[in-house]
Order: structure tokens, then C-alpha cells, then sequence
């Protein structure tokens, strides 16, 4: 079930189970880990639509997530349980 202030394209979301193995809904609560990393994405955001990474906890287990924020709602448009995202967000506690 979506929470209010999230949202994402039902197909995205089937298209992202079957590639990377973690839906939209169970992705949105990496941003109630109370040590979530959020960091920017230089590479993939425009003049119009800034980007932004989540790197959070989820049934433990780090999952980054991909989003956007449209309309006052975070908007998420890909997440999986990549190696990269996992290193990172251990990486950003170990400092803090």
C-alpha cells in the first residue's frame, strides 16, 4: 500500500520486481530508516527534475531507491539491493 506522500507508475513498479527484486511498496520504507542516506544525482538530474538516492534499511537490508520530488510527494521511479548503495550507506554511518 502506498503511504500519502509517495508515488510511482504501476508498471515501473512490475518492470522493477522482475528485474531488480523489490517493489515500490516495500521500497518507500527505506525512508523511515532513521539513518537513511540521501544524496544527490548529478548524472541523471535536469534543470527541470532534480534526482535524488535513498539508501536506507528495509527488513534488513539496504536498498537504494531512486526518486524525484513532484507535487509535495516523493515520486519513485526504480529501487533494488545493489552492492554499491549498501557500501555507501555503512560507509556514511561509520562517519557520523
Amino acid at each position: 500500500m502506498k503511504q500519502p506522500d509517495f508515488d510511482w507508475d504501476s508498471d515501473k513498479n512490475n518492470i522493477n520486481i522482475e528485474k531488480h527484486g523489490v517493489s515500490f511498496e516495500v521500497a518507500q520504507y527505506a525512508f523511515q530508516d532513521p539513518q537513511r542516506v540521501i544524496a544527490y544525482d548529478r548524472k541523471h538530474s535536469t534543470r527541470k527534475e532534480k534526482r535524488y538516492f535513498c539508501y536506507g534499511k528495509v527488513n534488513e537490508r539496504i536498498v537504494t531507491v531512486r526518486f524525484t520530488k513532484r507535487n509535495k510527494r516523493t515520486r519513485i521511479f526504480g529501487a533494488g539491493f545493489w552492492r554499491e548503495g549498501k557500501e555507501l550507506y555503512y560507509a556514511k554511518r561509520k562517519i557520523h
